[in-house]
């Protein structure tokens, strides 16, 4: 099975406003103050200050950048990436959830929006400049959410006139470069992996007794959450990484938070495993 039958490529872009705005008066006034370099420092203004909600549609844009990378795997530097079209309806339920939560936060921000300048002007002082602000249209435009998929290139799909010597040359290169690619994308699920199992190990130390841990649901929860999406990002079907996968899922079975939190032997035993899994592969 080619990898243009099993994956797609995601390609997610957010538009993002951040409602700040460099305000060179008061650069130059802090660094004449202190004497200073033009180059030593640059002034921000919060276009938003007084209010949250602009810091509320970042922080969930940030969300959502961590749930596409979460599921998904590194094809182009900055680009696209790898979604296994096993996971495709989830993912896209999914990014329409995500997106819809988007739009409505944006709503609000712009339905408030001339509320908000008023809290901003009271905030700002004279730092307060009405030509800063841009429309409510540009507003949600700032804000676009775009998610687009498309096929998987394969080195064969060419309708190129050249002759015949160098057209094979090129599809040879360009499946050596997909093949470099597909390398370390399912090097990108192993990194996924290694990342989760080292963080526990770490975690699963005994403290000293003027140590205190704090111990989360996702310290359970995550890895049988990893171990669900490696079923997906496994490309290739890589046995070797199955087998990782594997293990770890036995290894949390039956592992619940409040036997790790107050149970020495158990929080030995599953670091145990979970080192055992460190040990036994290459990564």
């Amino acid at each position: 099975m080619s990898i243009s039958s099993s994956a797609v490529l995601a390609r997610l872009t957010l538009n993002t406003w951040t409602a700040e705005k460099l305000d060179r008066e008061q650069t130059d006034k802090v660094l004449a103050t202190n004497n200073a370099d033009s180059g030593a420092g640059k002034f921000s203004k919060n276009l938003m200050a007084g209010t949250t909600l602009v810091k509320e549609i970042l922080n969930h844009g940030t969300a959502i950048r961590h749930w596409h990378e979460k599921n998904t795997l590194a094809w182009e530097e900055r680009g696209a990436r790898l979604l296994p079209t096993s996971l495709f309806m989830q993912f896209k339920q999914e990014a329409n959830m995500h997106k819809a939560k988007r739009i409505m936060l944006v709503g609000e921000l712009c339905d408030k929006y001339v509320m908000l300048k008023g809290i901003a002007r009271t905030s700002l002082g004279s730092m307060y400049r009405e030509e800063d602000y841009p429309s409510v249209d540009e507003i949600r435009e700032k804000y676009k959410f775009t998610l687009t998929f498309t096929p998987v290139p394969e080195s064969g799909h060419f309708v190129l006139d050249i002759p015949a010597k160098e057209l094979e040359e090129t599809k040879q290169s360009c499946e050596v470069e997909i093949q470099r690619r597909l390398v370390d994308a399912v090097q990108g699920a192993w990194d996924k992996l290694y990342a989760m199992l080292s963080n526990m190990s770490k975690k699963l130390v005994e403290a000293d007794e003027d140590t205190k841990r704090r111990w989360h649901d996702s310290f359970v929860d995550n890895p049988k959450e990893l171990c669900r999406l490696l079923e997906h990002l496994n490309v290739t079907n890589d046995p070797k990484l199955e087998a990782a996968r594997v293990e770890l899922e036995r290894a949390m079975l039956g592992t619940d938070l409040e036997g790790l939190k107050y149970s020495p032997v158990l929080r030995a035993s599953l670091k145990s495993k979970v080192d055992s899994i460190l040990a036994s592969h290459e990564w």
